[in-house]
């Protein structure tokens, strides 16, 4: 497994407001690196599923080690929570656009979010994820995340666990993985992400 669990194991969450943390290299660099490059989405705006049979590449092999029991295993320990493999939603991100980013919870249906960046660098002020004290200001926050190739960011989803960011437009790599209140809850979002996305996909070609 080439994912730093062992670091990953010994870095304590922060509690205020909402349980959370955030570990550079928790891919290491060459292996984000070659991740990035090989990286599948399309270039298009919002939620993608993640492919179902990845490829034979660096890309493929992390979205397989973050399939695997032994990642929710380690989650579920790091959280306190028992987390089923079988509620597991992976989903990509390629592109962000200036409407993006405005603050928010997520839905009440996931449990816990992690986030894991494929871009090369990102000297952009927009685009780096904050977490946040409240709903009402953006600089009120506890973090701010550059998308940097990968980074971990985790939280436990809660009614306080707001976070947005500043306005960008462009590439903004990332594979976002999710444990669903139940199985069925994953299943039921993945298949509204991939009609979603491929009415997008239809659209663009146009």
């Amino acid at each position: 497994m080439t994912l730093d669990l062992d670091r990953f194991a010994a870095t304590p969450l922060d509690r205020e407001p909402f349980d959370h943390l955030v570990l550079p290299g928790f891919v290491p660099q060459d292996t984000a690196v070659a991740a990035a490059a090989a990286f599948p989405g399309p270039d298009l705006p919002g939620v993608l599923p993640a492919p179902a049979k990845p490829g034979n590449d660096a890309f493929g092999d992390l979205l397989r080690e973050i399939r695997s029991p032994a990642i929710s295993e380690a989650f579920g320990r790091k959280f306190g929570l028992d987390l089923d493999p079988s509620t597991l939603m992976v989903t990509l991100r390629a592109r962000a656009r200036p409407v993006d980013g405005q603050i928010h919870t997520d839905s009440t249906t996931k449990v816990v979010t992690a986030l894991i960046y494929l871009n090369t660098d990102w000297s952009n002020a927009g685009g780096r994820l904050r977490l946040l004290r409240g709903p009402n200001d953006l600089d009120d926050m506890i973090a701010e995340v550059p998308p940097v190739a990968g980074t971990l960011i985790a939280f436990r989803r809660t009614d306080c666990s707001w976070h947005g960011h500043k306005p960008f437009d462009g590439p903004r790599r990332a594979i976002m993985f999710n444990w669903m209140t139940d199985a069925a809850a994953a299943r039921r979002e993945l298949r509204r992400h991939t009609v979603s996305a491929g009415i997008k996909t239809l659209l663009h070609a146009r």
